[in-house]
């Protein structure tokens, strides 16, 4: 059984203009142990669905229509509010993409470590300073005793970043949700955040749900992926057939747009890009949300056209992944 499933997952937010679906529809598992990306342009709901996981998105303006998430067997949007700081840090825990803004500037890093100890486990002071040592050298912070007397405006965003780790696997999770925890930081300092977290989960087992835009961070972190676009899951299956045979044009796309070496400085290739925009959420278009964007569907005859204009594609089983398309990229027809 999945440690986590989502199951047609539907969330929206009520705007004056009316209501955004901005999660519409999103089903995937991930298994004990298991790394699963999920990738997208920005604005496509990967963020929305994972703070829907731990019941993080602000109500009102946001509602969930529908749908189930269920951690080991629990269904997470039937919990009552007094059930949710159980599941939270203790089953499931969550790195965010902005450590600036994920630390509380007032308080120290022992204040704010200390304090999901004290809470969670009932440990006083001087075991909770220990325990936050310990977790601040397993994360690789130099000089931890001396680093909790810390404010967060004291520490390199890298550093702030292995905090916000460390703090996160200071309750041992079971699954942990990382929302592109290396967004903000230079490329050297995201190589080394990479390489913890890799290492982190081969000591603890825990099962990892990695939020990202960049297929290369999936290359190297998962071991399957769920693209997202427009609020929906466009394909889905395990990360070496999604970069070698992926089906949807989406993901064809995004895979052409990773750096390679020969193209940049001092040559005359451009970097591939996806032309257009994603469509609105408030009203998207009737058939497939990447029609106006889509290569393949610029290749198809007036009939063929008329189908990705209309019909909405429904995600289906094709190989070893599952794709949201009429017309894959392999030649045949769904």
């Amino acid at each position: 059984m999945a440690l986590l499933d989502v199951d047609n997952l539907q969330v929206g937010f009520n705007t004056e203009a009316g209501l955004v679906r901005a999660v519409d529809g999103v089903s995937f598992g991930i298994e004990p142990g298991q790394t699963l990306g999920v990738v997208g342009e920005s604005g496509c709901g990967k963020s929305v669905t994972a703070s829907s996981i731990l019941r993080l998105v602000p109500s009102p303006p946001g509602v969930f229509l529908g749908g189930q998430i269920r951690f080991d067997g629990r269904d997470i949007l039937a919990l009552s509010r007094d059930e949710l700081p159980s599941l939270r840090g203790r089953e499931i825990a969550m790195v965010f993409q902005d450590p600036m803004t994920s630390l509380n500037p007032v308080f120290t890093i022992e204040r704010q470590m200390g304090e999901v100890l004290e809470l969670r486990f009932g440990l006083d002071r001087a075991a909770a300073r220990e325990r936050s040592v310990q977790m601040l050298k397993t994360v690789g912070i130099a000089d931890a005793d001396a680093r909790l007397n810390a404010y967060p405006h004291e520490l390199s965003g890298g550093m702030k970043q292995r905090v916000m780790i460390a703090m996160a696997l200071l309750c041992e999770p079971r699954l942990l949700i990382a929302d592109e925890p290396t967004t903000a930081l230079d490329v050297t300092v995201q190589a080394q955040i990479l390489h913890l977290m890799r290492e982190l989960q081969k000591r603890t087992g825990a099962a990892v749900l990695f939020i990202t835009h960049d297929m290369g961070v999936i290359a190297e972190m998962c071991d399957a992926v769920v693209v997202m676009y427009a609020g929906r899951v466009v394909e889905r299956g395990p990360v070496l057939a999604i970069f070698e045979h992926s089906l949807h044009p989406y993901t064809r796309g995004l895979l052409d747009s990773i750096p390679r070496r020969g193209i940049g400085r001092g040559h005359k290739a451009e970097l591939p890009t996806i032309e257009g925009v994603v469509p609105s959420l408030l009203n998207p278009p009737q058939g497939c949300r990447f029609a106006d964007r889509c290569f393949q569907h610029q290749r198809l005859d007036a009939t063929c056209k008329r189908r990705c204009r209309e019909v909405d594609p429904a995600l289906l089983a094709h190989g070893a992944s599952a794709v949201a398309c009429h017309f894959p990229l392999d030649g045949s027809t769904q």
